[in-house]
């Protein structure tokens, strides 16, 4: 498969458009929790319960549009497992919904940036994706989803509890509004270990680029709310939006010192960087992240010009070990992985490269 067709399988609409601030703010995604009033929840359902809400499912998308195009409907038990690895790593599915598989399933828009799991932790997981920073337009998405799924069910809610969930953590709006943001002028700076615990302290909370329990890869950070009952989901995003907005302008201060007091030394490891990304026959993910960072400040600063901004959002996948065995046709070992990793980095920036001569 060429480089050119793969991406255009593989990229989702999130990864290979701009939005606001998209400098920094790379992706922005509402999550709304919701179960269905008369069956138990998926943590005590029977294979029986689970079964009846995927069929109820699937007969309600039979003659239903998702902005005037018709929904894929995948089920986790007829995918092979790169293929539900595949989808993890475009941040489609929940780690979870891997796991969990029976009966799950998920609902997708044509451009991927509506996503419905079913039978994940709760009976339905709503999520938008949104380029850039538009925390206020993923959540009117949403909402429009939730109400047009409350067309067809009846969900669990409470008068003053409000959204019944599985987890007593997202009882209340069953709201999760994260941004992923490139941080690399603070993490240069050596001011990521302050920042993390004063964000914790406003209600939030700083996970890496696979939510809980992963690593900030690349400088990369998933900020987002750990209250969901006694606010609106407004006040929610209004309040992420304002500690988002100030990690901005602490980023870009960040960089402006960088470039002040440490020019030439920045220019050299973006280059370096540049320079392994470019020419590297093995590469592990760690430190393909790192360089796919430098490279992505580089751009952003000016000192790498025709080379696409969303080479960070894309390769950052792309690396992942599922694409990596899907562009390679099956199963691959850890230094196959390394190798192939290489391979297709060469070639998305040969790709670049040659995009750029012809322009």
């Amino acid at each position: 498969m060429s480089m050119e067709k793969f991406l255009n399988q593989a990229v989702s609409s999130w990864m290979s458009e701009e939005g606001p601030y998209s400098d920094i703010v790379l992706s922005t995604r509402i999550r709304l929790a919701r179960n269905l009033r008369d069956f138990l929840f998926p943590t005590l359902f029977t294979s029986k319960d689970a079964k009846q809400i995927v069929d109820g499912v699937k007969y309600f998308l039979e003659e239903q549009l998702i902005d005037n195009k018709k929904p894929e409907f995948l089920l986790m038990d007829e995918l092979q497992s790169l293929q539900k690895r595949v989808l993890m790593e475009k941040h489609l599915i929940s780690p979870n919904l891997v796991e969990r598989s029976r009966h799950g399933a998920v609902i997708l828009s044509d451009n991927e940036d509506i996503s419905i799991m079913i039978n994940e932790e709760d009976h339905f997981r709503i999520q938008c994706l949104y380029p850039g920073l538009q925390l206020t337009e993923a959540l009117q998405k949403a909402e429009e989803m939730d109400n047009w799924l409350e067309s067809k069910f009846d969900f669990a809610f409470h008068e003053k509890r409000g959204y019944l969930t599985s987890c007593p953590t997202n009882v209340g709006t069953g709201l999760r509004a994260s941004v992923m943001i490139h941080l690399p002028g603070l993490t240069l700076a050596n001011k990521m270990n302050k920042i993390i615990p004063a964000i914790n302290q406003l209600g939030l909370v700083v996970r890496g680029i696979y939510g809980e329990g992963s690593e900030a890869l690349g400088n990369i950070f998933q900020i987002s709310n750990q209250m969901t009952l006694g606010k609106s989901e407004e006040d929610i995003v209004d309040d992420l939006l304002g500690v988002v907005k100030q990690l901005i302008a602490q980023e870009q201060a960040a960089r402006d010192a960088l470039v002040k007091t440490s020019n030439i030394q920045l220019e050299d490891r973006v280059f370096r960087s540049y320079g392994v990304l470019e020419n590297c026959r093995i590469i592990e993910s760690k430190e393909a992240a790192t360089c796919l960072s430098d490279v992505r400040l580089g751009i952003d600063l000016g000192y790498i010009r025709n080379v696409s901004k969303n080479i960070l959002n894309e390769l950052m996948i792309l690396t992942q070990p599922g694409f990596l065995q899907q562009y390679s046709g099956g199963p691959l070992s850890p230094n196959e992985r390394d190798v192939r990793r290489a391979t297709l980095i060469r070639a998305r920036l040969n790709l670049e490269n040659q995009t750029s001569e012809e322009e």
